[in-house]
This record gives C-alpha cells, structure tokens and sequence, in this order.
C-alpha cells in the first residue's frame, strides 16, 4: 500500500494500492466516487520521488489542494484534497515511497506564466506610469546637435525633461 485518503466528515479509508491511479465517477476508474459531481475521469494520482501529485482532468468541479484550485499538484503527507466537494487527507510516509532528502521546489503554475506580471498586477501596457503624462510630438523642443565628424550643426527633437 502506497498511503490512503482519509474521507474529512466519516467514511472509511481509500488505500492506495498502485503508484498511478485514476479518478472519477465511472467504474473503469481505480477509485471510483459515485457522485453526481464528480466528472467521469475527475484527476489523476500518481507518485513521482517518493511524493503523491494530483493532476485535474479538465473535470467541471475543480481539485483542491489545501483549498487552492489547482491544476498539478504536490500533495504532503496530512494535506486536504477535494475532489468536487469532496474532502479528504492523504496520510503517506514520503520516505517509504522513496523520498530522499527534502521535498523538491515546487514548478511555478502553468497559471502564473500564462499571464504577464503587468496584466497581473492589473497595469495595462498602454498606460502611462501614475503621475506621469502622456506626450505628444508638440511637447518635444528641438535643440541643436552637432557632428563632430563634419562638425555641421543638425537638429533633431529631443525631450524638455532631463533624461
């Protein structure tokens, strides 16, 4: 046995008999939950270096690690997973299944890549810096520039601002 899920509110234990399990509503599944739910294929449980990882199947009520919505997954030893609305905590020995050392760093969340900082921080690109103002060509002034090659004065447009 590989650990188990412990059901939060009563039940009795789902061990955990194979290192890459399926669940979900229907009976090909390796755990099968019968709620209405609960997706057909709802995620999948699998050990990797000795630690349990959850992966959603794209299910329509979501996996829960901790009470985070999550995508991929490590689950500790007494983490809470929900499946749907479905609440357990998986009680595994790392070091059994493997583990050697500390848990590896977590990967940042496709989530969190999928989006840049600024969007994220709820800047759009087109604004300009708070107190700052937008410029238009008739701020610029044109100063007089010099080639020092052919030593021939130009000109060109630069801010009014110090740089």
């Amino acid at each position: 046995m590989y650990g188990e899920l412990i059901p939060l509110g009563g039940g009795d234990p789902i061990p955990l008999l194979k290192k890459y399990l399926l669940v979900g509503r229907r009976e090909s599944c390796d755990i099968v939950l019968r709620f209405a739910n609960v997706s057909a294929h709802h995620c999948q449980l699998m050990v990797n270096n000795g630690y349990w990882y959850i992966r959603d199947k794209q299910s329509r009520n979501g996996v829960k690690v901790n009470g985070l919505k999550v995508q991929d997954k490590r689950i500790d030893p007494g983490d809470q997973v929900s499946i749907s609305k479905h609440k357990y905590e998986l009680h595994y020995s790392p070091a059994d299944l493997g583990a050697i050392g500390p848990p590896p760093a977590e990967d940042v969340p496709a989530e969190i890549m999928g989006e840049s900082l600024m969007s994220r921080a709820g800047i759009k690109s087109s604004d300009p810096p708070e107190g700052s103002q937008r410029r238009s060509r008739n701020d610029y002034q044109s100063v007089k520039r010099y080639d020092v090659l052919n030593d021939d004065a130009g000109q060109i447009d630069l801010p009014d601002t110090p740089i």
